[in-house]
């Protein structure tokens, strides 16, 4: 099962065009073109509506979130203050999923979202199960004291993780040797690690 799911992420990624996992990136530098037989090819001209559709897929890949998801967060974004497309992001990096793989206690953010479903990971001291909980500035995110002794996660808690993720982002504090990270403030969109033009997924949605 597991080399089948990274099967898909090698062929979605070649297919978007970023590597969504780090075993993506080693297939992606080896073959950055499409999947499939006619991936070299050169591609004929995308409409405007294929390259927003891209834009949009990129993102949802990049937070491994359904299309309901992503519409529903959208819409939130667009009733806020400022750039709807800067709020959309900065709204689904708050997702607890998403501060565990930055703060380096996952891989990958499939793996971040299995910790958060079993019950691994605490908000402010309780188990939280949803990988979708929306972490609020001032809350700290910590592996619970009786899985951090998991081999997973004492891999994590040895730094093995920050080989293969980006540096960690200016509004997070992590203590990795506790397993325990602190929102210290909204993200800023030019400080989230995802690849995505998000003005083009508000021209998708906008449509």
């Amino acid at each position: 099962m597991s080399s089948s799911r990274s099967r898909r992420q090698v062929r979605l990624s070649r297919a978007l065009g970023i590597p969504l996992t780090p075993k993506a990136v080693r297939y992606f530098e080896k073959r950055p073109y499409g999947p499939g037989e006619h991936g070299r090819a050169r591609r004929r001209t995308e409409s405007d509506y294929a390259v927003r559709l891209k834009e949009k897929q990129r993102l949802r890949a990049q937070y491994g979130i359904r299309e309901a998801q992503l519409q529903r967060v959208f819409e939130e974004a667009r009733r806020e203050k400022g750039l709807t497309g800067e709020s959309l992001v900065e709204l689904l990096e708050m997702r607890l999923d998403a501060l565990v793989l930055r703060a380096g206690f996952a891989r990958t953010i499939a793996q971040a979202r299995q910790d958060v479903v079993h019950r691994h990971i605490l908000v402010d001291g309780k188990v939280v199960d949803r990988p979708s909980f929306r972490v609020k500035p001032g809350q700290t995110i910590q592996v619970r004291p009786r899985s951090q002794v998991m081999v997973p996660f004492q891999i994590a808690a040895a730094g093995t993780h920050r080989d293969v993720l980006p540096a960690v982002p200016e509004y997070l504090t992590v203590e990795l040797e506790k397993l325990s990270a602190t929102l210290v403030r909204r993200p800023k969109r030019d400080e989230v690690p995802v690849t995505c033009d998000v003005q083009m997924v508000v021209e998708y949605y906008s449509r």
